[in-house]
């Protein structure tokens, strides 16, 4: 069932790539040609910060004073000539709360996310591509639920990811990259969470005594298939959304050697309403599900969906 509601969830973002895609104005049509036609480097990125605050004294109805804030980086450098092109991207993000007087700053937000797909034409509108992603956080994590104990850190999980597959670009907002020959490394880099078995890999193991015999492993290796699709737009044509930029990408991996039905799910959308050259409202999803990550709820630990939403107002700016 869910590899079922999986692949529902790809063929209504190609769904919808098509009917976005479809511009009514023959200049505007024109225009987006000759973009997708240009020839060279094509390099730009945004940067983005949003604070949240609430203080209270002597308020009656209750309450706690707080503070957040959020940042956001984003750089591309994409290379088209002829038959060939080169896609480039760097994603980091990263949030904190401080809820209280008297507590500490709780992270909210920690990403870092590089990627890059090199292809060369096989067809029109159809590449053969190869894709290289890494993924990781910045800083621990820590379950504040659970005092403050750490779950995960720097490269403690970071994944690597390879690809070798086609890539359909029909025009420079949309691409859905199919890669039957992908192999991935799951990192633990922090000694403590790999003897647990953290992020699946094979944990330490103990005496009677609870001494370590042997260190729990640092990596795990997982070879499957691969679809990345990624659409965005920022050039809407109805006068309400001129000013609102869309990126909507999924990433799913299916581990053929182990429960290949158990789809692993990477999708982020991120939505930027811009009120001047400098301010702007944002709105970040995040959702995943991925069999090898163990998740403690009600005293049972399995995988589950997770979920993350970020709204914000704040200075932003494109270069």
């Amino acid at each position: 069932m869910k590899w079922k509601i999986l692949l529902l969830i790809v063929c209504l973002i190609t769904f919808n790539q098509t009917i976005f895609g479809q511009v009514t104005d023959a200049e505007s049509e024109l225009r987006k040609q000759n973009s997708d036609d240009m020839q060279g480097w094509k390099k730009g990125g945004v940067v983005a910060v949003n604070i949240g605050q609430t203080s209270l004294t002597n308020w009656a109805a209750g309450g706690e004073n707080s503070f957040s804030v959020n940042g956001l980086f984003s750089l591309f450098a994409n290379y088209k000539r002829n038959n060939v092109f080169w896609d480039n991207s760097l994603d980091i993000g990263y949030g904190l709360l401080k809820q209280g007087e008297d507590s500490d700053y709780m992270k909210t937000d920690d990403k870092f996310d590089y990627l890059s797909k090199y292809g060369r034409k096989a067809t029109k509108n159809l590449y053969y591509a190869a894709l290289v992603n890494f993924k990781t956080q910045m800083t621990e994590g820590k379950d504040y639920a659970a005092d403050t104990s750490k779950i995960s850190d720097i490269f403690s999980p970071a994944y690597i990811l390879g690809a070798f597959g086609m890539d359909y670009k029909p025009n420079s907002n949309f691409s859905s990259f199919i890669a039957p020959v992908t192999g991935k490394i799951t990192v633990v880099n922090n000694q403590d969470l790999a003897d647990a078995g953290a992020f699946r890999v094979d944990p330490a193991t103990f005496d009677s005594l609870g001494n370590v015999i042997e260190h729990g492993k640092k990596s795990k290796s997982e070879f499957g298939g691969y679809i990345r699709v990624i659409y965005t737009k920022n050039d809407f044509q109805p006068e309400i959304l001129k000013n609102i930029s869309l990126t909507s990408k999924i990433d799913l991996f299916s581990n053929y050697a182990d429960e290949p039905q158990n789809i692993d799910v990477n999708w982020e959308t991120q939505i930027a309403m811009s009120v001047n050259r400098f301010i702007s409202f944002n709105i970040n999803t995040h959702l995943i599900y991925d069999d090898n990550i163990m998740i403690l709820d009600d005293g049972k630990s399995g995988p589950r969906t997770q979920f993350k939403e970020i709204f914000g107002a704040g200075f932003s700016y494109k270069f």
